[in-house]
């Protein structure tokens, strides 16, 4: 028997019936109309909030994986609670959601461990929603089973994620493995002003230079809640050979809720290896 973490946001942030859940997630992948892609899909870049307010635009970063199959998939996430931890990871054995049970690849977390100075730490039932979120999707995209290592960043720091990143490339160099990077973009500016730092956000992320990122967030040019997850999954993408960030959509809670005065902005994009 697997020891299954609970869910704490199932049934609220996204459907916790599973007739429904599957209804509403399919039809936020049917609805996104890709632009044309050039390469190999190495990793996703998606939206972490309830899913009323950003599903549709994760629809775009997961229809770029609809229908391909991965035996690994790792999403790394911002941690949003207190911790002393850098770096944190589940200590359940899966991630339970109303479609099924995800295994977590422990042997690549081990493996992930022995690369890094910097100790991935094992924690039981998180309420963390950002890493949860993504994996209805993925287990609505992707064909057939995949494991997971998941990796939750609280120390949101340059070098935390270079290492972080450079160890993932390690890892994954010979694995049929897809990289999911979780991020929301700026909180609680009204719709003109988000539309501005989210546009010069997501201009740093199709720049594919991780530390530009981190100027980004820290000079107050632009923000996002999970800067250091893209910038990890940029870093292990650029080893592992990709040389193209494409962002698919952007829209905020305003354009869901009709009220602009205090939005979050939501993003969505894919890294290709041409």
């Amino acid at each position: 028997m697997l020891d299954v973490r609970p869910s704490p946001i199932a049934g609220t942030w996204y459907e916790g019936d599973v007739k429904t859940l599957v209804r509403v997630v399919d039809d936020y992948l049917n609805n996104a109309q890709l632009p044309e892609l050039n390469g190999e899909v190495i990793a996703v870049i998606a939206p972490h909030a309830g899913y009323r307010y950003s599903g549709a635009v994760a629809g775009f970063g997961f229809a770029t994986v609809r229908n391909l199959q991965f035996d690994l998939v790792v999403v790394i996430s911002p941690f949003h609670n207190l911790s002393n931890y850098s770096l944190l990871t589940t200590a359940h054995d899966a991630y339970g959601t109303p479609l099924g049970n995800i295994e977590v690849d422990k042997s690549a977390l081990a493996e992930l461990s022995s690369h890094l100075d910097i100790p991935i730490t094992p924690v039981f039932a998180d309420k963390e929603h950002s890493l949860e979120i993504e994996l209805p999707f993925l287990q609505r995209a992707l064909t057939g089973e995949f494991k997971l290592l998941p990796i939750m960043i609280r120390a949101q720091e340059v070098d935390v994620a270079k290492k972080l990143g450079l160890a993932l490339a390690q890892v994954l160099k010979d694995k049929n493995a897809l990289l999911v990077a979780s991020t929301d973009l700026s909180h609680f500016y009204d719709q003109t002003t988000a539309n501005m730092l989210d546009a010069e956000m997501l201009k740093r992320f199709e720049s594919f230079d991780p530390e530009s990122i981190f100027e980004a967030e820290h000079t107050g040019k632009a923000f996002a809640c999970g800067h250091a997850a893209v910038a990890t999954v940029l870093w292990a993408s650029r080893e592992l050979g990709a040389n193209k960030v494409q962002i698919l959509r952007h829209a905020t809670s305003g354009d869901v809720t009709g009220d602009f005065t205090s939005v979050v902005g939501y993003g969505a994009g894919v890294v290709l290896k041409g």
